[in-house]
């Protein structure tokens, strides 16, 4: 996973954010009637996306890390499903969500990858060599 300083530095906070920003663009795009609907659940869940991969990253436990993590996941799978609904209602370009979908789909394997990284760690340090 590399050396890092900041939840900013992680490659799938990086990639979250890109993903998030192509969200919000989405967002622009659909109808006046899902403003208050449609829109505002995928905004609130691209933002939960990347929160949740900040506060895990401040979390002292890699347990605590984890759970918002899975949290992330979460909101990242409900934006694939908004992106479903999008794609039947022709909201936008076919191309485009099916696009901005697969990317969700890589998105979701560094996730997993970052959890099954943290499960390792997890696992090698003793809990009676944690301090703070």
């Amino acid at each position: 996973m590399g050396n890092f300083k900041t939840f900013e530095d992680l490659e799938v906070y990086k990639s979250a954010v890109d993903f998030r920003k192509e969200i919000y663009k989405i967002c622009k795009e659909l109808p006046e009637e899902e403003k208050f609907n449609l829109i505002n659940q995928m905004r609130r869940a691209a933002l939960s996306l990347t929160n949740n991969i900040a506060e895990g990253h401040g979390r002292y436990h890699y347990q605590e890390n984890i759970q918002f993590l899975r949290q992330s996941r979460g909101s990242l799978e409900e934006l694939i499903d908004d992106i479903n609904l999008c794609l039947q209602e022709k909201y936008s370009e076919e191309a485009k969500l099916n696009t901005l979908k697969n990317v969700g789909f890589e998105l979701l394997k560094k996730l997993n990858s970052y959890i099954k990284y943290l499960r390792l760690k997890k696992e090698e340090v003793p809990l009676s060599n944690l301090t703070i």
